[in-house]
């Protein structure tokens, strides 16, 4: 008989397979420009055994997670990095600094008070170059408030996992012909 430790270590071991393909979906979610725009049609297009649910939980949990450190300390790590002496960190910062701030000030201009449903909308519509990493990076450099950033952020990034999850599956092919 399986007591309670060695039977967590058995399903431990027998779902090591599973876990892998949950936290293969977790870290394509999490790297940026990529984010959950290309870990759920991955995950549906390779058929990796997960179920539906399964795959937008664990790709927006994986695309969530960055959010808040990125928002916290990105701007001032490219900022760090744009004044040191070796010129690839200092042109990526720069690079990076420039996008978000073009992003931040082009959505500001746009938006007026309605910043953060501009902001929520640039996440939530799953195109290339409009997800959580660059949206949290724009609104991190415009100043924007932490606690509305994060709850915007992660309820762009679960409407964009739906908009993902459903067109990976065809469902806009079938409803659109």
């Amino acid at each position: 008989m399986l007591t309670k430790p060695h039977y967590l270590a058995f399903l431990v071991c027998y779902n090591k397979d599973m876990l892998s393909r949950i936290l293969l979906v977790f870290l394509i979610a999490m790297v940026p420009l990529i984010e959950l725009r290309g870990a759920i049609p991955i995950a549906v297009g390779l058929d990796i055994g997960l179920p539906e649910w399964a795959i937008l939980l664990v790709a927006v949990l994986g695309n969530i997670l960055p959010v808040p450190f990125i928002y916290l300390f990105a701007r001032r790590f490219l900022e760090w990095g744009s004044r040191q002496k070796w010129e690839y960190m200092k042109k990526f910062c720069r690079f990076c600094l420039n996008k978000g701030e073009k992003a931040g000030q082009k959505l500001l201009k746009k938006a007026g008070n309605g910043m953060y449903l501009a902001l929520f909308m640039f996440v939530a519509i799953p195109i290339p170059g409009t997800g959580a990493w660059t949206g949290t990076l724009a609104a991190s450099i415009l100043d924007l408030d932490f606690r509305k950033t994060v709850i915007t952020m992660a309820a762009g990034v679960v409407t964009a996992g739906l908009i993902m999850l459903l067109a990976s599956l065809g469902v806009f092919k079938g409803i659109l012909g």
